[in-house]
């Protein structure tokens, strides 16, 4: 019988994970549970994916803002500039609240009129009314209330970011507006890199431009402070707001869970699963014009079959350019032996015109982020099934 189901998704429950948990057994008993309650069977090429919350939370990998000033403190011994961190609470706030604590004065520069991911800190269409240069113009906190407002709230959180931050900040704060990184250099030479995908360019630049001391906050809490947790890769980049003076950070070994997670389910299941841990996904919201990817990458350990990137055909294209004389079950063989026959390497070739040239690990984590939410689904493990398969697999 032929099969009339491709890729299915499934979010999995798990219990309540905590500091010192076991999870390698927790979350392949949790899939072994569900199979069995549900009646699936499992299959080669199945993915299990893993969000970072849960591995950061087994390992207890904590900070506190106390913890990141004791850091930054030995790092920096004046003023701090900060360049182009993100607009969010859950991302920022506790780690200007640690900055801060240092009792050393901020000079905070934001990008506009949106920071790296799309949060925007000013309307588009009256900034382009107001004749402000995006590539050229500086604006000081002053100037950008007179032109936009006493309060100006985020679309979706009704947030003032720059009132909060100065708030975090203990008004131990400038605020300046700018999307060149060297106009930081006017108030002091000692620099924070706050941005996350073009922070090895935004570190770049200002080096170049003569700063003394430049660090990104992937430069922060790579080792612990007073037994803190760490992240010696990404530092305090990927982490998330835990209480109002606490983040949880990226986890570590992330490749240790994947790898020993895979030879425990081959060991139980006897099939060949891929496993990967993931964050947020690599998707761009339309209406907000949010990105929402704000850790460092969407998957910062996965199995050896989850490399490169996928290799199909666009059936569309092969129907309306090779097919289209061919009608019912003619046309279904003709696929069929178009895809047994694809080129090893479809790279660069017509009848993958149209397909997504992005990472597996990509587009599994961002399936899995929108499977497993942020909020209280409970399923932070995600098993994936037939996402390998094709038109022509039975």
């Amino acid at each position: 019988m032929s099969r009339a189901v491709g890729t299915t998704v499934r979010g999995i429950r798990t219990p309540i994970v905590k500091e010192g948990d076991d999870l390698i057994n927790i979350v392949v008993d949790s899939i072994l549970e569900a199979s069995t309650l549900e009646g699936f069977k499992f299959n080669d090429k199945d993915v299990v994916g893993i969000t970072e919350s849960l591995v950061a939370r087994a390992q207890g990998n904590y900070a506190t803002a106390e913890a990141i000033s004791k850091d930054i403190d030995n790092k920096f011994s004046g003023d701090i500039g900060l360049v182009f961190p993100i607009l969010s609470r859950n991302r920022f706030s506790i780690l200007l609240k640690g900055i801060s604590m240092t009792g050393k004065k901020v000079h905070l520069l934001l990008s506009y009129p949106s920071d790296e991911v799309g949060n925007h800190l000013m309307d588009v269409d009256k900034m382009d009314s107001l004749n402000i240069n995006p590539y050229s113009d500086l604006l000081t906190e002053k100037e950008y209330r007179k032109l936009f407002g006493e309060k100006v709230s985020h679309e979706f959180t009704g947030i003032d970011y720059v009132s909060l931050y100065r708030k975090m900040a203990n008004d131990n704060i400038d605020i300046y507006f700018s999307n060149d990184p060297k106009d930081i250099l006017k108030y002091t030479k000692d620099v924070l890199v706050a941005n996350i995908h073009d922070r090895k360019k935004t570190k770049r630049i200002l080096k170049d431009a003569g700063a003394n001391v430049v660090l990104g906050i992937d430069d922060i809490l790579t080792s612990s402070i007073d037994g803190s947790g760490y992240n010696e890769e990404y530092g305090l980049l990927g982490s998330n707001l835990a209480s109002d003076n606490e983040v949880k950070l990226f986890p570590r070994n992330s490749q240790y869970y994947v790898e020993e997670i895979q030879k425990l389910l081959i060991e139980k299941t006897g099939k060949n699963i891929e496993v990967m841990v993931y964050g947020d996904g690599a998707f761009k919201d339309p209406i907000g014009k949010i990105w929402e990817l704000a850790d460092p990458v969407v998957s910062p350990g996965f199995t050896e079959g989850l490399k490169g990137t996928p290799n199909e055909l666009k059936l569309k294209y092969i129907v309306d350019t090779e097919l289209g004389e061919l009608k019912g079950d003619e046309i279904l063989t003709a696929m069929k032996n178009k895809i047994y026959s694809k080129d090893i390497d479809l790279l660069a070739n017509a009848e993958s015109l149209g397909t997504t040239p992005r990472q597996i690990t990509d587009l599994l984590g961002s399936l899995c982020d929108l499977t497993s939410g942020s909020g209280d689904k409970g399923t932070p493990v995600v098993l994936v099934q037939g996402y390998f398969d094709n038109l022509a697999s039975e």
